[in-house]
């Protein structure tokens, strides 16, 4: 059986990765990957706390972490679609039309 630490480094570490996908990519689609391993990363974090303490709070907020994520991918697909369709680029630093 895993120690509370192993579950909280391998948050760490996931969210690291998540963090420096966000800032350093500038596809899009990866930057919204990035976001997901993130959001994987506090479920690992809130699972690992749960096993812990031996209560299932931490399993119901994995859980609406879950669908809060699946929201996400639906609403910033469509919108990146949407982009898309005006000018044909995933790369993030092309997107001005949004600005005054």
């Amino acid at each position: 059986m895993a120690d509370l630490s192993h579950y909280l480094i391998l948050s760490a570490i996931l969210f690291t990765i998540g963090v420096l996908g966000v800032l350093v990519r500038r596809n899009a689609i990866v930057v919204f990957m990035s976001i997901e391993i993130m959001l994987n990363a506090v479920n690992i974090s809130l699972i690992g706390f749960d096993r812990y303490m031996n209560q299932q709070d931490g399993q119901i907020f994995s859980f609406m972490v879950m669908c809060v994520a699946a929201a996400e991918v639906s609403v910033g697909l469509a919108i990146v679609i949407s982009m898309f369709r005006n000018k044909p680029t995933v790369n993030l630093d092309e997107f001005n039309i949004l600005k005054w």
